[in-house]
């Protein structure tokens, strides 16, 4: 009782103004009384009080942050939510994110030819996609990888399977089956939004893409593979020139119901072989040939040859040659 009359004047004359919380009770930290709830309540410096706490509070998350971002594991997720937010920004006027990745595919040179006209036609394609559809950040991804698929397919000479290996490379989760099911996405949100085609569209479509794979894998065939048959390049040119025109002779010739359900790429390899042997010197163009600019199988080009013997003859007979 005596100690604590002793401290009465010092408390007394105290302001009360520096105080803060400690072990639970708001104390003041220049007399050392202990506040009650009243006059905590009464007392102007409440708002210094929960200042600094607001100050502590933010250190604490700086520093947690700070530490959170030296562990390897936690900063990868925070990148890859740095870029999900620019795919998501971005997708509709710079389109950076995805011309990164496309660069970064053609950077492992597996042929994807994809210049100027084919990437605005990738984009034009993913927006009016996107347009209808709301996606996470993996899906965006697996529709974007799909519609370059879908666009560079017909011009290359590399198997899905490739593909989807320098795809996983850049570390996207990625596999055939759920590539397979983006494209049919792609297509029936395609097909939703135009006429439907009627089977001679079709049919013009299917062989217009053959006519393509036609001529980029015979050009594909170099004139020092074959020069042992020829006297000179230009004769390689013409026989060239000939093979197209007979190979569009023969597309005309093939009801539709012999390509609707083949795989036309592996159809064009057999096309190739089948009017190589319509040529007088049938072993210019041999299997071996066909299956390095292909990519198919001697086994595969051998199965759609005879496909195509059984509906036009034997190509050293057949009659449109003389037309």
């Amino acid at each position: 009782m005596k100690k604590k009359k002793n401290l009465a004047p010092e408390i007394s004359e105290c302001s009360h103004r520096n105080i803060k919380q400690d072990k639970g009770f708001v104390v003041c930290q220049d007399c050392g009384l202990i506040m009650d709830g009243k006059t905590f309540e009464n007392t102007s410096s409440t708002s210094d009080f929960f200042t600094d706490s607001q100050r502590d509070y933010e250190r604490r998350i700086r520093i947690s942050d700070s530490k959170a971002l030296q562990d390897p594991v936690i900063k990868e997720k925070y990148e890859r939510i740095k870029t999900l937010e620019k795919w998501f920004r971005d997708y509709k006027s710079e389109f950076t994110e995805q011309k990164k990745t496309i660069e970064l595919l053609k950077s492992h040179s597996i042929g994807l030819n994809i210049d100027n006209v084919m990437f605005k036609e990738i984009k034009d394609r993913y927006l009016k996609y996107n347009k209808y559809h709301r996606h996470n950040y993996q899906n965006m991804i697996i529709i974007f990888l799909a519609i370059v698929w879908m666009q560079i397919k017909d011009t290359t000479h590399i198997r899905i399977e490739e593909f989807i290996k320098i795809s996983r490379e850049l570390g996207h989760k990625i596999n055939k089956k759920m590539l397979n099911n983006a494209m049919l996405k792609v297509k029936r949100t395609e097909n939703m939004l135009k006429e439907k085609k009627t089977i001679a569209d079709i049919e013009n479509e299917i062989k217009s893409r053959i006519k393509i794979v036609f001529q980029k894998d015979l050009n594909n065939i170099t004139y020092e593979e074959v020069q042992e048959f020829f006297s000179e390049k230009i004769e390689y040119e013409k026989i060239k020139i000939e093979m197209l025109l007979l190979a569009d002779k023969i597309l005309n010739k093939i009801p539709y119901s012999q390509i609707q359900n083949r795989n036309y790429k592996a159809f064009t390899a057999g096309l190739i072989y089948f009017v190589g042997q319509t040529l007088e010197n049938r072993k210019i163009f041999t299997q071996s040939i066909v299956e390095r600019t292909s990519k198919f199988s001697s086994t595969t080009i051998r199965k759609k040859y005879h496909v195509l013997k059984d509906l036009l003859g034997d190509p050293q007979e057949l009659e449109l040659k003389a037309q």
